[in-house]
């Protein structure tokens, strides 16, 4: 199943939902092991609860691996709702 366009291999997923949970896991520890600091998540554009559970996935990989950054405010207000938002995105968050 294809999780829809992508801008590489190294890319963060633009849709993540439970349909394309695998596949959207397997992209996003590809676009974590090369993103350097911070991982950019502005292109995430279509998402449900899913999306949380990557990232919790991402942060328990890696306790002090890259921020992400460029948060979409829906996705931050779900992390919000789940009581992992300071844990996802920092005591600031």
């Amino acid at each position: 199943m294809s999780i829809g366009p992508r801008l590489s291999d190294t890319a963060f997923p633009a849709r993540i939902t439970f349909d394309e949970a695998n596949e959207a896991l397997a992209q996003a520890r590809r676009a974590a092991a090369s993103a350097g600091p911070e991982i950019d998540l502005s292109g995430l554009t279509h998402f449900d609860s899913t999306a949380v559970a990557v990232l919790i996935a991402l942060r328990r990989e890696a306790p002090h691996g890259p921020a992400f950054k460029g948060v979409p405010p829906n996705l931050r207000k779900l992390a919000g709702l789940y009581g992992v938002e300071t844990l996802l995105f920092g005591p600031n968050a």
